[in-house]
């Protein structure tokens, strides 16, 4: 996955694009990466590897060098060292994205075959942003470089692109995954989460629909290509990737799983004494399970926050089955001789609910009693396959 953040103003912008990106950080652990633009120092970048740390960790003590600029974009990317700072026809501009182009290779060779050439690596393969760069220079104009590479990439790619004038923001032309644009007195915001908008002062002014390209400016905004008509939005944002209090297409997260679970207790005819979620995804369709069910929710498992991240994100499965298990903690006492019923956002990979089963089933903790998806007297239900549920 991954997260982009971009915002201009009329005064300086580093404080809301240091916190904007920050909160983008739960969709992505590999690279984070700023690029702003000032008429004094023209354009300025830095990426950090977030593999073994965290991003206000490593950009805080070197947010001075961004001093003066009023419009950046920054990113968070579970891929590529991003974003990129090019220069062309087109003029000077930085270029961040959130991308999976399953045709990464052939578009390579055709680019190649081309005479251009590739400067950037990522993992020793193609830079998947600047393949789209190279892809967008292409165009008379950013509008058909940017049609270049809808037309050319298999997969999904939403831009950012911060020029000397303003940034530019495309949606992947299925719509997979978002942009919002939020505003301010002084200053507009482009972001993957409307997590980035209310400690920032910002409010919800548009959603930028699948294929549609639009311009930010300090004092308003402009459609460079209206939005195509069918969309293919990800709903993993609501069951998985999205954090709680982001809203996408006009649904909030939370609402989502929480409601998610209660319709399902309304139609489950399992017999529990209380309902747990799998933190942190799985709390809130919990919270909605009980609600329906009118049973108690209890924190049987707890997650330990300060170090570990997302088990679905560690590219190997012997590390994502090692944070599976370390960071959830099973509580003997909340569980003990109790018919528990857990809900999760999915099994990706099949890594922390079952994990967290096998942890709970010891000697002397539960009494057993047979569920659907169960083993002794613990239930499963998964947020994924109730999305049916909150569809008008």
């Amino acid at each position: 996955m991954g997260g982009i953040f971009g915002t201009i103003s009329k005064k300086s912008c580093v404080a809301d694009l240091f916190y904007g990106t920050d909160y983008n950080s739960h969709l992505g652990t590999r690279r984070g990466g700023l690029a702003t633009y000032s008429s004094e120092k023209g354009f300025v970048r830095s990426i950090h590897n977030l593999e073994s740390s965290y991003f206000r960790t490593k950009f805080e003590s070197t947010l001075d060098k961004f001093e003066g600029a009023t419009s950046g974009i920054g990113v968070i990317s579970d891929t590529d060292a991003q974003p990129l700072i090019m220069n062309s026809h087109l003029g000077r501009f930085a270029i961040c994205t959130v991308a999976k182009i399953v045709n990464k290779d052939e578009l390579t060779q055709l680019l190649l075959e081309k005479n251009m050439h590739f400067a950037e690596m990522s993992s020793g393969s193609t830079n998947p942003t600047e393949l789209v760069a190279l892809l967008i220079i292409q165009g008379k104009t950013f509008r058909e470089g940017i049609e270049n590479v809808f037309h050319h990439i298999k997969g999904s790619c939403t831009m950012m692109i911060l020029t000397e004038d303003g940034i530019i923001c495309a949606r992947d032309s299925w719509g997979r995954t978002p942009i919002i644009i939020g505003k301010k007195e002084g200053a507009y915001a482009a972001s993957s989460e409307t997590t980035s908008f209310p400690n920032l002062d910002y409010e919800t002014a548009y959603e930028v629909g699948p294929g549609e390209i639009v311009k930010i400016k300090a004092d308003g905004m402009e459609q460079i290509r209206p939005a195509n008509k069918k969309m293919q939005v990800c709903s993993f944002l609501w069951v998985y990737y999205g954090f709680p209090t982001s809203t996408y297409e006009g649904k909030n997260v939370e609402e989502a799983r929480f409601t998610n679970g209660f319709n399902l207790a309304k139609t489950d005819d399992v017999e529990v004494d209380c309902c747990s979620g799998i933190p942190d995804s799985g709390t809130g369709m919990a919270m909605g399970y009980a609600a329906g069910k009118g049973v108690p929710y209890q924190r049987c498992i707890a997650k330990y926050t300060p170090t570990w991240p997302r088990s679905f994100t560690p590219s190997n499965q012997s590390m994502r089955s090692l944070v599976a298990k370390m960071k959830l903690i099973p509580n003997k006492a909340m569980l003990k001789g109790k018919r528990v019923l857990f809900c999760d956002d999915s099994i990706v990979r099949a890594v922390p609910a079952s994990r967290q089963c096998e942890g709970a089933f010891r000697p002397g903790w539960l009494e057993g009693v047979p569920h659907a998806y169960s083993v002794s007297s613990i239930g499963i239900r998964l947020s994924v396959h109730q999305l049916h549920f909150f569809q008008e």
